[in-house]
């Protein structure tokens, strides 16, 4: 009688200790947010990785998100299932090669994100120019928020950053046309103006407007007559600015004549396409991809390439779209997407 007393109070005692189990499981899995917590930020608190979770952290809250990416505070949100940022080993690393940015370390990308954990080599042996609008002596469109003066050009430039790291994970070769030396990733929704950008290699950006597109346009065609025979696409990244009652959507330009360059456009739209329908499923998606050879970029640069347009800086709702720092790296990630879309298919 005594052992099967013990037996009982045994079986009990690992019921229980299931029970515990389950629960701290369950606990893990969802997490309230806190004033001031975006997607990024709450998951990375959680020990998640924000930059592969994302998508997946999305489709789970989606009835629980505003404008499907914003997060209430005081509300709980489901985890993804996904390990705790470990850190990479050194054959994890992405090692960065002198022509991968012609000199640039990862540093460009900021303390924070420095570090890229490789995700895979489907770009392996392919080169994107990135030229991120404006910059310099030209800030491109201005406007205020909360009282304080925000320009085009720093936006374009974090949505840039972000989309390079985003190539440079699936082991493209990235050169990043338009360089800071002190702005990395930044977090923030107000980024703060400068004016000390350059132009590859590390030239000063003139003041006459036709110069400094001169310049890029010199910059990208000198290096795809270095890189000759190999896979190369340019990506140019613009914030409008129409006028202030314009809501737009986020637009794709290429050269009437370039196939290559239109299939590129049509890759990255059919991505947002595809976003939108997912995340905002009652809302209609109005961005086209067209040709606009009438751009000098456009027309004088030799890579197939697309010319991007994220939203309308003057605008009140486009303006929550660009100044929110998950809504930035929304932006590149479904950018990169497009990118892999165009090569693979």
């Amino acid at each position: 009688m005594f052992t099967t007393i013990l037996n009982k109070v045994t079986l009990v005692s690992i019921l229980l200790l299931a029970s515990i189990n389950l629960l701290a499981q369950d606990a893990v899995q969802s997490v309230v947010a806190e004033k001031g917590d975006g997607i990024l930020s709450l998951l990375r608190k959680q020990g998640i990785n924000p930059y592969d979770s994302y998508d997946q952290f999305v489709s789970l809250n989606a009835e629980n998100l505003r404008d499907s990416v914003h997060l209430y505070a005081g509300r709980t949100y489901k985890l993804p299932v996904e390990k705790a940022i470990e850190k990479p080993s050194a054959q994890e690393k992405v090692v960065v090669e002198t022509k991968s940015i012609k000199g640039i370390s990862y540093e460009i990308f900021g303390e924070k994100y420095a570090e890229i954990v490789s995700q895979s080599t489907r770009l392996k042996g392919n080169v994107y120019y990135l030229i991120s609008g404006h910059g310099g002596p030209d800030p491109g469109a201005m406007t205020t928020y909360a009282g304080k003066a925000i320009s085009e050009d720093e936006y374009a430039y974090d949505v840039t950053l972000r989309l390079a790291r985003e190539l440079l994970s699936h082991s493209a070769t990235v050169y990043i046309i338009v360089r800071d030396p002190d702005d990395g990733i930044r977090d923030e929704r107000i980024l703060e103006m400068d004016r000390d950008e350059v132009v590859y290699p590390n030239e000063p950006i003139p003041l006459n407007q036709v110069e400094r597109l001169k310049q890029r346009v010199d910059a990208v065609n000198a290096l795809y007559k270095e890189n000759k025979g190999k896979y190369q696409r340019l990506i140019v990244t613009h914030v409008d600015s129409r006028s202030k009652g314009q809501n737009i959507d986020v637009f794709f330009y290429h050269h009437e004549d370039s196939k290559n360059g239109k299939k590129l456009a049509e890759s990255i739209h059919k991505t947002f396409e595809s976003k939108y329908k997912k995340y905002q499923p009652n809302r209609t998606y109005s961005g086209t991809f067209e040709d606009r050879t009438s751009l000098y970029l456009v027309r004088k640069t030799h890579p197939a390439m697309t010319f991007i347009e994220i939203g309308n800086i003057t605008n009140e709702k486009d303006q929550r779209r660009i100044l929110d720092p998950d809504n930035r790296q929304a932006l590149a990630k479904w950018i990169s997407e497009g990118v892999l879309l165009d090569y693979e298919n």
